[in-house]
């Protein structure tokens, strides 16, 4: 197996020393992850990566000898987030090239995701063969960054989705069903996580992917015991890949409203819907908001160019006159809405962004920012956590069998015998869901670490 260079190894580690005492973090509120109501004045110990014990604060309560305590009153524990749909060095400032995908590029952006509270992603798909390197170091311990699920190259349609430039070891496109099956063939021996496929003719603009074509991939993928997670948009291609066996619906239905058919389909297949409400606002956001592009929080996700160029009129000018913005508008409230539907019609509902596959998807803020768009459609702050935790975390373990964190104890959710991966934030998230920005410290794998932008600045969009 070929070795990660030292330096790059060395730049990709939180700035922390490694786990080698026992943590009791006291007087603290705990969300867990699972949607019950937050637990108030908790403690928690942690040793060797691991979530030891939770306890209520309480006088003379018994403490591991030499252990160091850590006073959190006025702070909320919570698991680290999960995004189930991001992608990995496409973009190098605001230009796509097929020459992006390098490992200093994939390590920046899982270091990135970390520092914002994003402890594990799923890159679904555009992925080089590089990407299980990482993966197989993490499982040893010898790279951090949000720990990494991988969905293999992805399937594509030539001319069609998806529509970046890519090496030729990054994308797939069958053309007839027994080319598909011997892509998914080869992802299985690349001990891939999931399988990616797109179904979409981006507003009628490019052919979309054959029935026949993605039947095949879900066919031979449950051969292989790897789950299918479809890009799509369409209510009409939702509905036909969940009768084919797709697991995720990795985007919001944006064409019109679901109804009982599609819901009555999701329910009897158990199929995971991903909103990524971040996806249509990315479009038109800054432009509509130019407030935000002060804001420390999203001034470290970006690049100084890209945040030159969102400032600029001639930026906010081209939005205005894009004959696409209209549509990204109605999409965002579609997709509100059938998100609201789907949460209460008791749907599997996962969380993603879609970040890292358009520059104005930020690794890190997006995730952020998908949790607020969704408490704006009507969930929770508590309900929308529980899509990013303790839900993703069982949406992930479908394709878990040759992860990361396949043996290990888990994570999503806080318990005794879990990772202990986990924000410290000021607030209380389950009240106020921009608390989630005002990161205190983050915890992955018992290691402590600093957010890039600490709670007292992290704003958020009021």
């Amino acid at each position: 197996m070929r070795l990660i260079p030292t330096a790059l190894l060395a730049a990709s580690l939180l700035a922390a020393p490694l786990r080698a005492q026992t943590t009791v973090i006291e007087h603290v509120r705990l969300i867990d992850g699972t949607g019950h109501a937050p637990s108030a004045n908790m403690a928690l110990i942690v040793a060797d990566g691991v979530i030891q014990g939770i306890a209520p604060s309480r006088p003379g309560l018994k403490l591991p000898a030499e252990a160091r305590v850590v006073d959190a009153h006025g702070l909320t524990l919570m698991p680290g987030l999960i995004n189930a749909h991001g992608h990995l060095a496409l973009f190098e400032g605001t230009a796509n090239s097929a020459d992006d995908y390098t490992l200093p590029n994939v390590l920046a952006e899982l270091r990135q995701y970390e520092h914002y509270g994003v402890l594990a992603m799923l890159s679904l798909g555009l992925n080089r063969d590089l990407i299980y390197i990482v993966q197989q170091q993490q499982e040893t311990g010898g790279i951090d960054g949000a720990t990494v699920f991988v969905a293999d190259h992805g399937i594509g349609v030539d001319g069609g989705a998806p529509p970046l430039k890519h090496a030729e070891d990054q994308l797939d496109q069958p053309k007839t069903p027994e080319e598909a099956r011997k892509d998914v063939d080869a992802a299985a021996a690349r001990h891939t996580n999931f399988i990616k496929i797109w179904v979409d003719d981006l507003y009628g603009t490019v052919p979309k992917m054959r029935p026949e074509i993605y039947t095949a991939v879900i066919d031979e993928a449950h051969k292989q015991h790897i789950p299918v997670a479809a890009h799509e948009f369409y209510l009409a291609d939702a509905k036909a890949l969940v009768r084919a066996g797709v697991d995720v619906l990795a985007h919001s239905v944006r064409d019109q409203p679901v109804d009982e058919e599609f819901i009555r389909l999701m329910k009897q297949h158990g199929t995971w819907y991903i909103p990524t409400l971040t996806v249509d606002e990315s479009f038109f956001v800054f432009a509509d908001h130019p407030d935000l592009l002060n804001d420390p929080f999203l001034i470290r996700a970006t690049s100084p160019a890209e945040l030159a160029l969102l400032r600029s009129d001639a930026w906010r000018k081209k939005v205005e006159a894009d004959k696409d913005t209209p549509h990204h508008r109605a999409d965002l409230a579609m997709a509100s809405k059938n998100l609201k539907r789907l949460y209460d019609a008791g749907v599997h509902i996962g969380f993603g962004t879609d970040s890292g596959a358009n520059p104005l998807r930020l690794p890190g803020y997006a995730e952020h920012r998908e949790l607020e768009l969704m408490v704006e459609a009507g969930l929770t702050p508590l309900e929308a956590i529980r899509c990013a935790t303790g839900n993703n975390a069982s949406l992930l373990a479908m394709g878990a069998y040759a992860s990361v964190v396949g043996g290990k104890e888990g994570f999503g959710v806080i318990a005794k015998g879990k990772a202990a991966d986990f924000l410290l934030v000021q607030g209380d998230p389950a009240r106020t869901i921009g608390d989630t920005r005002r990161i205190v410290s983050i915890w992955h794998h018992g290691v402590e670490g600093k957010p890039w932008v600490t709670g007292a600045t992290a704003g958020a969009l009021k």
